[in-house]
């Protein structure tokens, strides 16, 4: 089996229409710049409410990409 190193990163995620489109809007910003994604975990959510209603969903998502060693 080969050995791998992996890096780990937590983001948060908004969207006005739920959380888990809040939780799609990081793993897709986080695409954008980060290769090998492998592993999104959802640790927190909660929402912003404004006027008695919500407002904003958000998740906090912690992702783990594999590290890319250097050469020897």
């Amino acid at each position: 089996m080969t050995e791998s190193v992996y890096n780990v990163i937590e983001l948060i995620g908004t969207s006005a229409d739920s959380w888990e489109k809040a939780t799609a809007n990081a793993v897709a910003e986080a695409a954008r710049t980060l290769r090998d994604l492998r592993v999104a975990r959802v640790i927190e959510q909660d929402v912003i409410v404004e006027g008695g209603k919500v407002v904003l969903f958000r998740s906090k998502v912690r992702l783990s990409f594999k590290h890319e060693m250097a050469d020897d």
